[in-house]
């Protein structure tokens, strides 16, 4: 079994490319805290590069910028390849499935606003409350 989840936040903004087949690829890297302090009394992190494919990729470059936290489920992948006879060996996450866990505006520049894990796009006005009846089956 090949299964990875990490929750950090981008180091930098997104880069969407496609290739000759007309693919859509996005890369990005992700910082995550590690669950202890160090000696210094401070977390330190990991930093792993991401890669998706196709809508996932095209929606990660639309709506994630540096900085913010992000889910991702996928497999870890060795990519090796030998470049002027030295032999080169790395390690990406091929993610297929990426969670937004912040949300902000998209600005007309391209650039995004900050959301503060809060997904703007609802209208609080919209919602009415339930009566329980409605949840129960029987």
């Amino acid at each position: 079994m090949n299964s990875v989840v990490l929750i950090g936040r981008l180091t930098k903004d997104p880069d969407l490319s496609y290739l000759t087949s007309g693919k859509a690829v996005c890369k990005f890297d992700i910082a995550v805290n590690r669950t202890f302090k160090n000696q210094e009394g401070k977390y330190d992190a990991d930093f792993f590069k991401i890669q998706a494919w196709d809508k996932t990729a095209e929606a990660a470059a639309n709506n994630l910028i540096k900085g913010r936290l992000v889910a991702i489920e996928g497999e870890l992948r060795n990519n090796n390849y030998e470049k002027d006879g030295v032999k080169h060996y790395g390690t990406v996450i091929n993610a297929t499935r990426v969670e937004f866990l912040e949300w902000g505006d998209k600005k007309s520049d391209g650039s995004q606003s900050a959301g503060q894990g809060k997904y703007t796009g609802l209208d609080p006005e919209g919602f009415e409350a339930l009566d329980d009846d409605d949840f129960i089956p029987f």
